[in-house]
């Protein structure tokens, strides 16, 4: 009896041994016999006629769908990959997700950037060597991966939108006029950087909208009427101490929340919850989600709240931005918005921002504002697609300040003619 079942389990462990190497020989036959460029849909095809692959054929159809003549896989990974956008949902999803909470802070942004700074304001190196940014700047509408946000944030409470009023007044500065700021395409490259991921016409970037929204508030200083936070609170500069706040991002906006209050009656909430550390480690991923429903408890708890600023340094490699405002050092200053719209697939439905006009309108009145006061001062206003909770309130900025080499003190510096573009803006004047 026990020779018996020796025998049996022998004879399955050969039946097993050659079927395993069958179907290591017949896969081999298969690659060796295909060539580079079409390997991959060949051997799916191949497969396909065989009896095992009829459950892939049941249940993911789609990875057996035939390739576009114009499509090129450039691997096996590529194509699985595209296959699962299209045969499961909510890979999809969560792929796209995963992208959301890295840093505004890219190589590629940085090259854009770069390239589209105006005049002849210093560039410096970490060397201290000086050099002068291109006066160039080009819409890139490439198409790109899709990039989407991480999961909708709380809704806050409804608001009336600004009110919409008739164009004001705008004096020429130097070469800049009204006719020529009614021309699109001079608007877009003499005011903006336009990621690739995202686009954007005439309809939503025009002189009328950007100028027709009435962004003063009436002034209470009873109530908080400002929020300044900080989604990425560990930013540092040059000088930085480390573990001393004062001397970071928190600090500059320590320093803005005073100017506000103190020399223009504001009452401003600083908060300075910290959201890109996760068990101490510096962390990222979700930050702007975290930050989001922190800013959106605050409003809800204050709901006289009108302005939220979420208050960053930029990063980039090798790079300070620097002018000279006042006899002072200045750090350079971008202006950011989302528009909750790629390339590739429109607008982003479930993560609206119904303040999208309201956002552009105040950005490019503080720009218009400090090339008026300030010529210099600020650096291209930023558009990309995501929504960076820009959600929040019509009247919502998030403003990059400088970089990592810039000191605390021209960072504080730039806090000045901003608080005061502030101000003018907020109080109509």
């Amino acid at each position: 009896m026990e020779d018996s079942k020796k025998w049996i389990n022998l004879a399955l462990w050969c039946v097993i041994v050659c079927l395993g190497i069958y179907i290591i020989f017949k896969g081999m036959d298969v690659m060796k016999n295909t060539s580079t460029e079409v390997r991959t849909y060949s051997a799916i095809q191949y497969i396909g006629k065989n009896l095992d692959q009829m459950a892939v054929k049941t249940y993911m159809p789609s990875f057996l769908y035939p390739l576009q003549e114009n499509e090129q896989t450039s691997s096996l990974e590529a194509f699985v990959v595209d296959r699962l956008f299209e045969t499961v949902p909510l890979y999809k999803f969560v792929k796209l997700n995963s992208s959301y909470e890295t840093d505004i802070e890219d190589e590629a942004t940085y090259e854009r950037i770069l390239m589209a700074e105006h005049g002849e304001d210093s560039v410096m190196t970490s060397s201290g060597e000086s050099t002068t940014a291109e006066a160039q700047e080009t819409q890139l509408n490439q198409e790109t991966s899709d990039t989407t946000e991480g999961e909708t944030l709380p809704e806050t409470q409804q608001e009336e939108q600004a009110s919409a009023v008739p164009i004001a007044p705008i004096k020429d500065i130097g070469d800049i006029t009204l006719e020529k700021l009614n021309d699109f395409d001079y608007l877009l490259n003499n005011f903006y950087t336009v990621d690739k991921m995202t686009t954007i016409n005439s309809s939503q970037l025009n002189i009328e909208s950007l100028m027709g929204n009435d962004l003063s508030i009436t002034k209470d200083p009873s109530v908080p009427q400002i929020l300044i936070y900080h989604t990425h609170s560990q930013e540092e500069f040059i000088d930085s101490i480390p573990g001393d706040p004062s001397t970071s991002i928190v600090g500059v906006g320590d320093y803005l929340t005073s100017l506000l209050r103190d020399q223009y009656g504001y009452n401003v909430i600083h908060h300075t919850g910290v959201y890109d550390l996760v068990d101490g480690v510096l962390d990222r991923d979700y930050a702007y989600t975290l930050a989001g429903e922190g800013a959106a408890q605050i409003l809800r708890e204050h709901p006289s709240i009108e302005v939220v600023i979420d208050l960053h340094r930029d990063g980039f490699e090798n790079k300070k931005f620097v002018t000279d405002i006042n006899g002072k050092p200045t750090a350079r200053v971008m202006l950011f918005n989302g528009l909750s719209r790629t390339t590739s697939n429109g607008d982003i439905s479930y993560l609206p921002n119904p303040y999208i006009s309201e956002n552009l309108s105040f950005s490019f009145q503080l720009q218009l504002k400090a090339a008026q006061n300030y010529p210099g001062l600020m650096r291209n206003i930023y558009l990309r697609g995501l929504r960076y909770n820009l959600h929040l309130k019509p009247r919502t900025l998030l403003i990059e300040s400088g970089t990592q080499l810039n000191t605390v003190q021209e960072q504080k510096n730039a806090m000045e003619p901003l608080a005061e573009m502030l101000n003018q803006i907020l109080s109509g004047t």
